[in-house]
């Protein structure tokens, strides 16, 4: 039987959403985005093994929810792709899923200070946003890299039915039930923490109540296409 060939249009989709998270400042030469395979859940999409903000739709691929390429054809794979296969088998809800090292970001992990929403435009972060340990799961001696099943599922139970999780030392991962979802709140995660660093600085903050934040959210959802055409056209505009 020959193999499902990629959708066209969500190859090129995916490969601008990569264009995004970089030209936003969220990727640099390190991170990924991927989505589940709409016409097969137990599959997703992501790109070769490159900087993001490279990638055009001839660069990605299929892989299997244990993190195997389905059509390698020779190319170099993310070594943390594990993170989207373990992800997408503990959440059926997410099908779209970022990870990145945003700078921002990285304070929060390795501090007692929690990421918190201070915006309306944050409100998808909820009161609770986990930090991954990867100590507990790999010991003191990793490369603090996800590149491995184990430490892939380690993740996604930290996540639980969290929307952002930190990853100490290293990142974050974001989740959504759509690609711009996903996109969106990694862009705005990067944000608030860059305000919550500066609020902190000020004086004491006054954040989004958990009642505050989940309306915010609601509201945000709706109007999220606003903000992504605008970045799919600065990407479009640059090429």
């Amino acid at each position: 039987m020959a193999k499902a060939k990629i959708d066209p249009q969500q190859a090129a989709e995916l490969a601008t959403a990569n264009r995004i998270l970089f030209d936003q400042g969220v990727v640099d030469g390190f991170g990924h985005v991927s989505i589940r395979d709409p016409g097969d859940p137990e599959r997703f999409l992501l790109a070769r093994s490159m900087a993001p903000g490279l990638v055009t739709p001839k660069d990605i691929m299929r892989f299997d929810l244990e993190g195997s390429p389905v059509d390698p054809g020779g190319r170099a794979v993310y070594l943390e792709r594990f993170i989207h296969g373990s992800i997408y088998k503990a959440r059926p809800d997410v099908t779209s899923v970022v990870h990145s090292h945003s700078p921002a970001i990285i304070p929060f992990g390795i501090t007692p200070q929690k990421l918190r929403p201070v915006y309306h435009m944050s409100g998808f972060l909820g009161d609770n946003v986990p930090v991954f340990e990867i100590r507990y799961s790999a010991g003191d001696a990793s490369n603090m890299l996800i590149d491995s099943v184990k430490l892939g599922d380690a993740l996604a139970k930290t996540l639980g039915n969290a929307v952002v999780a930190l990853m100490r030392g290293h990142g974050s991962v974001t989740v959504g039930p759509s690609l711009r979802h996903a996109v969106f709140r990694a862009v705005y995660a990067e944000t608030n923490a860059k305000m919550q660093s500066e609020a902190i600085r000020l004086g004491p903050v006054t954040y989004l109540s958990p009642g505050e934040a989940k309306s915010a959210k609601d509201s945000q959802d709706k109007t999220l296409t606003r903000s992504y055409e605008l970045w799919t056209r600065r990407v479009a505009e640059a090429e």
